[in-house]
């Protein structure tokens, strides 16, 4: 996926949230393209619409209004146009029943949300370091968490 811009989708219905993961992207200075969506409803309909240019990444919180990203999860990884997309899990939850549940069900990685804005730069930069990698392949089961 080695490419010029990193073209990454955030579903985040925290605005905070969202202005956050902006600025780290920011300051770790890679060359990304970021759309943003509010909520898991907007996230189906931007993948939906005929003149979607889908991802290289998915970035999705879980615990969101109108649809969660585990529906979404499950509504793109069911999705043969959509499958392909890796996801990234950024939640403030860490269940570890529902960490396992998201493995098993096609996300590529997960990341708790830091505490510290260095740590979600140390995160967000681990993460986009590992989507620029074109050889990148289906994490095992000890590699799934990216923590700081």
């Amino acid at each position: 996926m080695d490419k010029t811009n990193l073209h990454l989708l955030l579903a985040d219905d925290d605005l905070d949230d969202r202005d956050f993961f902006t600025y780290a992207l920011e300051e770790i200075s890679f060359p990304v393209i970021l759309n943003t969506v509010n909520n898991g409803m907007e996230l189906m309909d931007y993948l939906l619409s005929e003149l979607a240019q889908f991802p290289d990444v998915i970035f999705l919180d879980l615990n969101m209004p109108l649809k969660s990203g585990l529906e979404c999860i499950e509504e793109i990884k069911s999705n043969d146009k959509l499958r392909h997309i890796p996801i990234v899990i950024y939640s403030t939850s860490r269940n570890r029943d529902v960490v396992n549940q998201l493995y098993e069900i096609g996300a590529h990685f997960y990341i708790q949300k830091p505490s510290t804005f260095a740590k979600l730069k140390a995160v967000i930069n681990t993460a986009v370091t590992l989507f620029k990698n074109e050889n990148l392949e289906y994490p095992t089961k000890d590699n799934f968490i990216i923590e700081p």
